[in-house]
């Protein structure tokens, strides 16, 4: 074989976070036992594995049960659990004996970089996929040539065709219209690495009213000793996130196939009734923690923990000494100004939209009345005839199939889902195939 020649890959796997490693497990459990194997190699634009490292606080916990894991659910004897994490980490009996269903944060990224470290040699790390180009035969379109930028040098590029994709880039950011990340002004993803040039704050403020927000305030609360935190939120306090049993349900697998069969208007009324379940919430025990923590400060008459409800920024300035923003409360009106060395939003998160990437082949893809994209069952993305090759997506189908698409809880599912679609499919020609100039 020529240089210039190369296998057509059964599949590329955009991104490499929990979804697309799960899905790398899902596809090496299958190849174990199937007679026909499916070829996979996956880009991650990070230069190696990491998931929110910049929210690994100390102290926090997963929101789930660590048997929500890469595998438990698809398959519980996997070998990429995480009981066989604990196994192998020599820690099983210790947190057995820790009686809980909730490992610590920093633990469970422990665990996923485990996970993650088997397929090194089907994982090209620091390479971001720069365009997507439809190839067709005959009028049909049968492969993507994927166009890939490694180490960030723009004639560093290669391309590689596919019969598949598989997007899972992961959640985005969000600040709010108009705000720009600068030296003072941040998103709460990037915490942990601004707060090393955060010295000696006197005033930090906080905006956001979700999980996130509480334990970025909770986190600056205990790491700066004599710093005041300010957090501000439209509400008039903190949600508790609802986790009982039975609403939980929500996130089940055989939920996915209620939801996904549902007309839109009971998509639209489950999606509200449990939004409580996992949207602008936090965990009861840390609202308490605070509340206790803001009381006793205004027993003891000096107030660094202070909460500022029922409130919205209305102007920020910056300047080479820090920050000057205001915030008005919403019932009356009135306004206060607050000089600040750092300003925190924790304003959450949406799904990157899946079809950034693939100009022309996006215009293959259908779209629902409501101008969302068809996504089917199987997370394949539903495309007119003339495309015969597959979109899968991870993560930006909430709309379709229900408000568990972003978390962990349906991931080790979702994962075996595709791979039984994709494998599922007629084996096309796997001859090699010359690459266009």
């Amino acid at each position: 074989m020529s240089p210039s020649e190369k296998r057509v890959h059964d599949l590329v796997g955009i991104g490499f976070g929990p979804s697309n490693l799960a899905l790398a497990i899902a596809l090496r459990e299958h190849n174990a036992r199937a007679d026909e194997s499916v070829d996979a190699v996956f880009f991650e634009k990070q230069p190696a594995f990491g998931w929110h490292r910049g929210m690994l606080l100390e102290g926090t916990t997963m929101q789930v049960s660590f048997l929500k894991d890469l595998v438990t659910m698809r398959n519980p004897v996997s070998e990429f659990s995480f009981l066989s994490y604990l196994q192998d980490r020599r820690r099983l009996a210790d947190f057995v004996n820790h009686k809980t269903m909730f490992p610590s944060r920093l633990e469970f990224h422990d665990y996923l970089e485990w996970a993650a470290a088997p397929f090194a040699g089907q994982v090209e790390y620091g390479s971001e996929v720069v365009a997507v180009t439809p190839v067709a035969d005959g009028g049909t379109v049968e492969w993507f040539d994927v166009v890939v930028r490694r180490g960030g040098g723009a004639d560093e590029l290669t391309t590689r065709r596919t019969r598949n994709l598989v997007i899972a880039t992961g959640l985005e950011p969000v600040l709010p219209e108009g705000v720009v990340s600068g030296e003072r002004v941040w998103h709460s993803e990037e915490l942990l690495t601004r707060l090393p040039d955060l010295r000696d704050p006197r005033r930090v403020i906080v905006v956001g009213a979700g999980q996130s927000a509480a334990e970025v305030t909770d986190h600056l609360h205990g790491a700066f000793r004599t710093t005041e935190v300010c957090a501000v939120f439209a509400k008039y306090g903190y949600t508790p996130a609802d986790d009982s049993s039975f609403a939980n349900r929500i996130f089940d697998p055989g939920a996915v196939d209620h939801f996904h069969t549902a007309p839109e208007k009971v998509k639209e009324a489950l999606r509200g009734y449990h939004a409580s379940t996992n949207y602008s919430v936090v965990d009861l025990d840390l609202i308490d923690d605070l509340y206790r923590r803001h009381y006793q400060e205004k027993v003891r008459g000096v107030e660094r923990l202070r909460i500022l409800n029922a409130s919205r920024l209305v102007d920020v300035a910056t300047g080479e000494g820090g920050l000057r923003a205001t915030v008005e409360f919403l019932p009356t009106g009135e306004r206060t100004v607050l000089d600040a060395d750092a300003l925190i939003y924790a304003t959450g998160y949406r799904p990157g939209d899946p079809l950034t990437l693939l100009g022309e082949a996006g215009g293959y893809c259908l779209r629902l009345p409501g101008g969302g994209l068809r996504v089917d069952r199987d997370y394949r993305v539903a495309t007119t005839g003339a495309m015969r090759c597959g979109i899968y997506v991870q993560g930006a189908t909430e709309h379709t199939h229900g408000i568990g698409s972003t978390l962990l809880s349906n991931t080790a599912v979702r994962a075996g889902e595709i791979v039984r679609s994709i494998a599922g499919r007629p084996a096309a020609d796997r001859r090699p195939y010359a690459l266009r100039p």
